[in-house]
């Protein structure tokens, strides 16, 4: 019999939504955000949040490990280690737009995204997918779109500008013309907007480990595909892209050719 790691997803999807919901009670209210070393803003509610998560699964799962964007990590004893978003998109929250997320996957032995829960609270969805049992939105089965021609695909990125900073404008010119749309629907909205078929493409040219901590199971199990820019299906690569599987090898090689 299969493993199954259906009661990890569940943990991830409760504290998921009681982080986010802590932080619809900031939402739009003016919050203040400092500036972090990395010159990346931060807010009370990312830090609120992230320790609703970080209690949870330390009361539920002892032995894994922690990384979080807003404390230290907790070291795992288990071969188990989550990654914690508790605000992917903290622009957009601290700008009062709704595209922001509360991010939770689990990752086991050799790189492999066993579980995870990604949480809109301000559009109150929420997307889910345990390891070889199908992908959830709002408790639905999610499915990635069936476009198999990049002229008739969407895709998606965070800031334009962003391409040029790493060094990327080439790979972004290479590969935007040929789409039928480009939109900057960004941070974890949208690879959640990949996952249930309503685009085609999402590309982080620069992403952490806890951007994107459950993106692998959620695209995959969705019928997609979510990997770094040499077409890994990793989330420490340091860059990523979330596809509809269909046309996963054609936006990769014009990301190469850039």
């Amino acid at each position: 019999m299969s493993a199954s790691w259906r009661l990890e997803m569940e943990v991830a999807v409760h504290l998921a939504w009681k982080a986010g919901r802590l932080t619809l009670q900031h939402f739009q209210t003016g919050v203040l955000a400092e500036l972090k070393e990395d010159e990346s803003p931060v807010t009370a509610a990312d830090r609120e949040a992230e320790t609703i998560i970080r209690q949870g699964l330390q009361a539920s799962y002892p032995d894994d490990g922690i990384v979080g964007e807003e404390f230290d990590p907790v070291e795992s004893r288990s071969g188990r280690t989550w990654y914690v978003d508790p605000i992917d998109g903290t622009k957009s929250f601290v700008s009062g737009v709704p595209l922001y997320g509360v991010l939770i996957g689990l990752e086991g032995p050799r790189d492999t995204c066993l579980a995870g829960a990604v949480y809109l609270p301000a559009l109150d969805e929420m997307v889910c997918a345990s390891r070889g049992e199908g992908c959830f939105w709002n408790g639905r089965r999610a499915r990635v779109s069936a476009v198999g021609r990049l002229s008739d695909a969407s895709i998606c990125y965070t800031s334009a500008r962003s391409f040029a900073e790493c060094g990327r404008q080439g790979a972004w010119e290479a590969l935007a013309p040929r789409a039928r749309l480009e939109r900057g629907w960004g941070d974890c909205y949208g690879h959640i907007l990949v996952a249930t078929g309503r685009a085609e493409a999402m590309l982080d040219p620069i992403i952490s480990p806890w951007d994107c901590g459950p993106l692998p199971v959620i695209l995959e199990e969705a019928g997609g595909s979510f990997t770094d820019w040499q077409g890994q299906p990793t989330i420490h690569g340091g860059d990523g892209v979330s596809t509809n599987g269909r046309l996963r090898e054609d936006i990769l090689s014009h990301l190469r050719e850039g």
